[in-house]
């Protein structure tokens, strides 16, 4: 079955679209004409295919895992995005992003982040191709990933915080948005996710996808076939989607993970697949964690990157045609994962992706034995050093 979502109208069978100010809908409209007009250029695509390969450092391995091949019975291949410069799979979409903002003649980008690491790409590529750079970013994320924001500002980005709500991403891209409807004549606004207003679900699917084109030719080179499992972790949904959409049409199954929370106070989570309903937020139409007066509710979860209430809507569509499934890990699962996989293979993986590298673990008697599994490495994990030490007690 092909895969040919959006429509013209940026909807993913019922979900996605534009609910934005007035302010903002020429500027989308001028954004969605250059992307359309860009996106199948030769010299653009050889552009980003360069930096990409030479200053990204792409194609990234995919790596056959002895520990989890020997616990699974099954093979487990991980696709290596944490070996990217700036340590995650942000930097395929800032890269894309900062080469169309070059174009639109803006010399101001600013972005939110949670875990840091879109901060950090968005910082890094502004510096490279000298913009002036501003990051959003929640109160409660600045003290969990300190590392990151160090990081920003030696990049030269100025890191906003954001003290309002629950100081998580949420928040930091309601102010990232308050920002873009005021300055919205000189400033580019460089989503992270695939979350937000048409275009930037399809934008952000588009330039993450290089993963999963790769991760496709890598398996079908070492095995002579499809994988039979995709797992990767979801908050707003970049990197499962990503790895998830050259996949489609194929008959494969595809798992996104998200955060459980503490694994003892259920309401406590960022579970917006697995328990939430639909709902607009930043601008589209998606699954959303909402309370029964319909107001966004808290969210948690051990890694700032997933504590995030809403979902990217081309998820939300594949949840409900049942072209993928989507299950939950909670925090002891997912820091229990992070240490084995450190402990085991020598890789640090980021909290976000310790979730996928936990669901496999926690079902690993589902698997068989000539069974092929690909999962999402999305990033390293050095940025979380401080919040495992805090989990376990110990003061770094």
């Amino acid at each position: 079955m092909a895969h040919k979502v959006p429509d013209k109208r940026g909807y993913y069978g019922n979900y996605g679209g534009r609910f934005v100010p007035e302010t903002l809908s020429s500027a989308l409209d001028d954004l969605e004409a250059r992307y359309a007009k860009i996106k199948n250029n030769g010299k653009f695509k050889a552009e980003l295919d360069c930096l990409l390969k030479d200053y990204a450092g792409r194609p990234t391995p995919l790596y056959l895992s002895p520990y989890l091949s020997k616990i699974t019975g099954a093979k487990v291949y991980l696709k290596r995005e944490d070996l990217l410069h700036t340590g995650a799979h942000k930097i395929n979409n800032t890269l894309g992003q900062g080469l169309l903002a070059l174009m639109t003649g803006k010399k101001r980008v600013i972005a939110e982040t949670g875990a840091g690491q879109h901060g950090v790409a968005t910082a890094t590529v502004a510096a490279m191709m000298g913009m002036k750079c501003e990051i959003y970013m929640g109160s409660e994320d600045i003290k969990r990933q300190s590392f990151n924001v160090f990081r920003m500002e030696m990049l030269g980005a100025k890191v906003r915080p954001v003290n309002s709500g629950t100081m998580t991403l949420k928040d930091a891209m309601n102010e990232a948005i308050r920002d873009w409807v005021t300055n919205v004549s000189d400033t580019y606004y460089l989503i992270g996710s695939t979350a937000g207003p048409h275009p930037y679900p399809m934008m952000v699917r588009d330039f993450q996808s290089v993963l999963g084109r790769e991760a496709l030719r890598d398996i079908i080179k070492k095995e002579g076939r499809l994988p039979n499992y995709l797992v990767a972790c979801v908050g707003g949904g970049s990197n499962a989607m990503g790895l998830f959409y050259p996949f489609m049409g194929k008959k494969v199954k595809m798992i996104g993970v998200e955060a459980g929370g503490r694994g003892i106070n259920t309401d406590m989570h960022a579970a917006t697949l697995t328990k939430g309903s639909p709902g607009i937020l930043h601008g589209s139409l998606s699954y959303v964690l909402m309370d029964r007066n319909r107001q966004i509710q808290t969210t948690h979860s051990v890694s700032a990157g997933l504590d995030y209430p809403g979902v990217g809507p081309e998820h939300s569509y594949l949840k409900d045609s049942g072209l993928a499934e989507y299950d939950t890990i909670n925090d002891i699962e997912a820091v229990a994962a992070f240490e084995a996989l450190t402990q085991n293979e020598g890789i640090i993986p980021a909290l976000e992706s310790s979730h996928a590298v936990a669901w496999v673990m926690k079902n690993k008697k589902k698997f068989r034995k000539n069974d092929i599994i690909i999962v999402n490495l999305s990033g390293r994990g050095d940025k979380d050093l401080n919040i495992i030490a805090g989990f376990k007690g110990v003061t770094l």
